[in-house]
Formats: structure tokens, C-alpha cells, sequence
């Protein structure tokens, strides 16, 4: 999708196999508004062939105040209710189980569908401004975006039980505690530890990628018997494409780095 069919709502850049999507609607702390939310599934259908990897991040203090509550003011229309957060299911899902690993740079607000959306990303990479909650419970509405699936995935139900039911909010370090980011670093340092890890990550052969997108989280919630056939059908697709073959002569020929542990 090209820069100039997106909403004003989102900018897009690109470094190399790297793409770069920006929330640019700071005077609202990047809260989604329905052009938005369409805009990002439309992105993410879209991709040209060549990005292997998105970095997502917000301009401003804050990377998202989730829902912009002026999109649902006033909603009397049970059906319209339910094809609305449909609407933002299919945009994430676009994300969650895309072509390319997406990472996500989380700063400020991380807040109600921002954490929706942080959720449907790969890897999370916090800044110690960041912070998280949920503040459905107090606006008298529920999840809509996928967070009732996603979100107690990485944190645990209890912790999206008190977060919604008294208001709570988990700062970032105690959302690194809990698993709502698998990266903490210093203020002003997300976005150009995203790209670091992006790079790396677009790096990898298309295929392994595609794999660790969609393939595992589905064989890790199977019952064991599916999960292990799955897995089997999945290695044998992999390790059978020609970039993987090159990859494994390259390693056995020593051409390619051995695995090492550093301190970071």
C-alpha cells in the first residue's frame, strides 16, 4: 500500500526489507478512529513483496490511547455494534498473521485498544515512559479489538481482570514483568532497537518467518497430537525450500555464524 492512499493518520517510511508505520495522530494520543483501524488492515494487505519486516511506532509522547470514544458515542445499534469490532478484528488479525513479523515500539499510553493492537504484534519493545491499562471497565464497554483473546495471553486473565475491574495500570516495567513486552529500554531508544531487531529478523528465509507468524501460535494452542503432526508438516515445508537448502550448506561449509550468547 503506498504512502499516498493512507490516511492522514498514518505515515509510512522504509529502510531497505524494513518497513517503517507511524500512528501521526499525536493531538489524540494516536487514538484509532474507524479510517485509521481500516487503513492499518489495508497496510498490511498490502505489502510490497519486498518488506520482510514492519516497525510500528507512534509520533508524539504516546503510542496509542486505543479507541477514540467519539466512534462509539452514542452507539444504539446492537448489530452495528458487533460488525464494528469486527471491523477491528480483521485489521489486527491482518497484523498477527501477516507475511512479515512486525514490531512494535511502545511508549507513553499503551492504553484500551493501544494495547489491543501492541498485542497483536510479534515482538514489543518498550520505553520506560511506557505504560498500560484498560479502562473499558470504567467507561461501562468491553474489549472490541481482540484483546479478550490476545491480551490475557501475555499477561495472564487475573492481571486483565484487575486492570479492567479497578482501573489499574502496570508501568513498564512491571508490564516486562508480566510479558506485555519482550524488550525494555531506556526512553527515546524503542525505535532504533525495533529497526535493529527488524533488520535482523528480515534477514531470516521467508518461509521460517511465515512459520513462527502463523504456524506456531496455532500448533502452541493444539491439543499435543495436533500440534505435533503440524509441527512435522511445518518443519518439512521449511527445511524443503530452496533459500533454507543454501541456508544449511552455508552453515555446514562455515559460511554462516554459530550461535553465541552476549550480554546485552
Amino acid at each position: 500500500m503506498s504512502g499516498d492512499t493512507l490516511p492522514s493518520t498514518l505515515q509510512a517510511t522504509r529502510d531497505g526489507a524494513v518497513a517503517i508505520l507511524r500512528l501521526s495522530r499525536p493531538e489524540k494520543r494516536n487514538a484509532l478512529d474507524d479510517e485509521t483501524v481500516k487503513g492499518l488492515r489495508r497496510y498490511f494487505m498490502d505489502l510490497p513483496e519486498e518488506i520482510r519486516a514492519v516497525v510500528l511506532h507512534g509520533e508524539g509522547a504516546h503510542f496509542c490511547a486505543g479507541l477514540d470514544l467519539g466512534e462509539v458515542t452514542g452507539a444504539t445499534d446492537l448489530h452495528r455494534g458487533i460488525l464494528h469490532s469486527q471491523m477491528w478484528h480483521r485489521a489486527f488479525h491482518e497484523i498477527q498473521f501477516g507475511r512479515v513479523p512486525v514490531f512494535s515500539v511502545l511508549h507513553g499510553a499503551v492504553v484500551g485498544g493501544g494495547f489491543e493492537l501492541a498485542a497483536s504484534t510479534h515482538v514489543r519493545i518498550a520505553e520506560k515512559s511506557a505504560y498500560y491499562a484498560l479502562p473499558e471497565g470504567q467507561r461501562g464497554i468491553f474489549l472490541g479489538g481482540g484483546g479478550s483473546v490476545r491480551i490475557p495471553r501475555l499477561i495472564g486473565v487475573a492481571r486483565v481482570q484487575d486492570l479492567m475491574l479497578t482501573g489499574r495500570t502496570l508501568s513498564a516495567e512491571e508490564g516486562q514483568i508480566a510479558g506485555a513486552s519482550q524488550y525494555l529500554v531506556e526512553d527515546g531508544a524503542g525505535l532504533a532497537k525495533a529497526m535493529e531487531l527488524a533488520k535482523k529478523a528480515a534477514g531470516n528465509a521467508a518461509m521460517t518467518n511465515f512459520a513462527v507468524i502463523n504456524a506456531l501460535p496455532h500448533i502452541a494452542e493444539a491439543n499435543p497430537a495436533t500440534g505435533f503432526f503440524t509441527e512435522s508438516l511445518m518443519a518439512a515445508i521449511a527445511e524443503t525450500t530452496p533459500e533454507a537448502q543454501q541456508r544449511l550448506r552455508d552453515f555446514l561449509e562455515k559460511r554462516a555464524a554459530k550461535v553465541i550468547h552476549t550480554q546485552k
